[in-house]
């Protein structure tokens, strides 16, 4: 504080002089006779000086003292500053004229505008205040990707693709993985994830990703909804996940200034390069990120490397004994026939549960339909063609078990106790499916329709549609529309007679042939010169000829 309670003290503890003070002090003479003439015209001793902070001791001996000490000044309400500036068109000259004119209006004297402008500036600094982190050994992993992203061409079309680089760094040492993937979608975000594990070792306590889609189903400031998935790959590895707070990248700073890093001594140095698939751009990057990570400190000892061999390493937790399988999950609800669908092919679940919403844990090999947290059910994941079911006998009601054990003799045989047309109507139905037990609810339909019109009815309906129909046979819907309509009980009209009929101007397939014989030898030039050769050409021909002119002049 101006070295005042310093020039104080030498001067009445201790008698020194104004040169004595002064060269100890390290100030002029001019400046020691200063302060202690102040000292003298505002009555502060040495005894009072040291009663006094200092801002009450600058108060006492530099204010009001003199034409010096500038006038007061009107004083700014910066927090109204800062809202008004958030309004449309709204500018600091603006304000500082508004200000001026209040100050002037009530007798104060405003500041200048450039006083105005550098006084907002430093108050609003302190609206930006950052706290720093102290980052534990081991702790957190934080993960981002890059904005500047690598690229790839295809070889066979030249197409230039952008890709993906994912970058995780460890708090405490730096330590950096980076590698490129095709997408920032949840298979690969997961795969990153795991890989940078794997690269590292070991686990740490806590995973710090952005809010992007891949890691949070339902972005939130205070409370985000992780993604299914990748929450489940967090438990297995036993680490918590706490994602960044949305448009907060302070709670992820390290990340951010990893990406930076990577950007500048990774893509930079890769820009003169063409890769032509992802494998050739990930063994660049690896070469590149391995001579980063020995790169020295410029403040500190040692590299990123040696500080994760040293601090991070040993307080990280053991990978698991097994790798993370990737499952994909998704929300259901049980049909009335106690399946559920997933990849357009359908899996039963109990049939309690008609009605209610599951939930799909689906593998590479494994369909699972979880209840209220609890597995209720476990598939192995179909591959046949799409439509196909996966049934298990237990999920169905008491009632289905029992037709489902019966042998498609017993279907036909109680289908043939109605008539042998209404057997084989459910015969052909059974020939259309793979599977005859998939066709044992329309074959109990058709029985059913049966029972309901007569044995009798139903035989002659059959025999009708068996009449028209086609190798694949009649459909139930026609049969029953039969029934209904009573045509099952209309005469059968006569088949339409194939014999030809005799007439006299019905020409026979005789004539036909003879026409064809004779088309031909008339188009062949050889033919007919043979035939003029034997029917003669003499006198008489030509006489022929030339009276038949004559008649037609």
């Amino acid at each position: 504080m101006r070295k005042v309670r310093e020039v104080l003290r030498l001067k009445f503890e201790c008698g020194c002089t104004q040169r004595q003070i002064s060269a100890s002090c390290g100030i002029s003479c001019g400046s020691v006779s200063d302060y202690l003439g102040r000292a003298s015209a505002a009555g502060v001793t040495w005894e009072i000086a040291t009663a006094m902070s200092d801002a009450d001791l600058e108060q006492r001996l530099f204010r009001h003292v003199g034409r010096n000490e500038p006038a007061a000044r009107a004083p700014v309400d910066f927090p109204w500053v800062h809202r008004e500036l958030g309004k449309i068109a709204v500018t600091l000259q603006l304000l500082w004229v508004e200000y001026a004119e209040a100050a002037r209006a009530a007798g104060s004297r405003p500041y200048q505008y450039s006083q105005f402008c550098d006084r907002y500036v430093a108050w609003k600094a302190t609206l930006a205040s950052s706290m720093r982190q102290v980052h534990r050994a081991g702790d957190k992993l934080f993960i981002d990707y890059s904005g500047k992203r690598p690229r790839i061409v295809d070889q066979g079309t030249g197409e230039v693709r952008d890709v993906e680089l994912f970058v995780a760094v460890l708090g405490a040492s730096n330590y950096t993985f980076a590698e490129a993937t095709l997408t920032q979608r949840l298979a690969d975000f997961v795969a990153s994830t795991i890989r940078a594990l794997e690269h590292f070792g070991g686990v740490p306590a806590v995973l710090v990703p952005d809010q992007l889609r891949s890691a949070v189903s339902g972005p939130d400031r205070y409370e985000p909804d992780i993604n299914a998935t990748y929450l489940e790959m967090a438990q297995h590895y036993g680490v918590a996940v706490i994602p960044a707070r949305p448009r907060k990248p302070k709670d992820k700073a390290k990340v951010e200034g990893g990406v930076l890093i990577a950007q500048r001594w990774i893509l930079a140095c890769l820009r003169n390069r063409t890769f032509f698939t992802l494998d050739e751009l990930n063994l660049a990057i690896d070469e590149l990120l391995e001579k980063l990570n020995r790169r020295p400190f410029q403040k500190l000892d040692g590299c990123r490397r040696s500080a994760f061999e040293t601090l991070d390493r040993p307080a990280l937790k053991p990978l698991p004994p097994t790798r993370y399988e990737k499952a994909d999950w998704k929300k259901a609800t049980v049909h009335i026939d106690y399946h559920v669908a997933f990849d357009d092919r359908f899996y039963s679940a109990p049939h309690a549960l008609i009605g209610m919403r599951v939930e799909l844990r689906a593998t590479s090999s494994t369909v699972e339909i979880l209840h209220g947290g609890e597995r209720v059910a476990s598939h192995p994941r179909s591959r046949a063609p799409k439509g196909t079911c996966v049934t298990s006998e237990q999920h169905r009601p008491p009632a289905h078990r029992a037709v489902t054990a019966w042998p498609p003799d017993r279907m036909l045989a109680w289908a043939a106790s109605f008539g042998p047309s209404v057997a084989r109507v459910v015969e052909l139905m059974m020939a259309r499916y793979p599977h005859p037990e998939s066709a044992y609810r329309a074959c109990l339909g058709m029985i059913r329709c049966a029972d309901k019109y007569g044995a009798s009815r139903a035989d002659a309906a059959c025999a009708r549609a068996l009449a028209v129909a086609g190798p694949v046979g009649p459909q139930r819907k026609a049969i029953e529309a039969m029934l209904k309509s009573g045509l099952d009980r209309a005469p059968v009209a006569p088949a339409l007679s194939s014999a030809q009929p005799v007439h006299e101007n019905v020409r026979g397939g005789d004539y036909y042939d003879k026409k064809e014989t004779d088309d031909s030898r008339r188009n062949d030039p050889e033919a007919r010169h043979d035939e003029a050769a034997h029917a003669g050409e003499g006198p008489a021909r030509d006489a022929g000829h030339a009276s038949k002119q004559s008649t037609l002049f």
